[in-house]
């Protein structure tokens, strides 16, 4: 999976770009987004995804939000 931050996204047409850790702008769908309910992203959120090619280039794909996937370190 490849990290990255939301550039921008368009709710009402659902598409937008996510900025790659490598300096990459990558063109993304809601298609590609993998939530529950009401597919969106928020410019600056942290997501992980993969890049495939579309109809028209490559595009980001299984998008997760990072923060979802984080717990809480416990100290011993």
């Amino acid at each position: 999976m490849i990290k990255g931050k939301v550039e921008r996204y368009n709710e009402q047409n659902g598409f937008g770009f996510i900025k790659s850790e490598a300096g990459e702008s990558v063109f993304v769908h809601y298609t590609g987004i993998e939530m529950a309910g009401f597919k969106k992203l928020t410019p600056g959120q942290e997501v992980e995804f993969v890049i495939v090619e579309g109809q028209k280039g490559p595009m980001a794909a299984r998008v997760r939000s990072v923060r979802e996937e984080k717990t809480s370190d416990s100290e011993e």
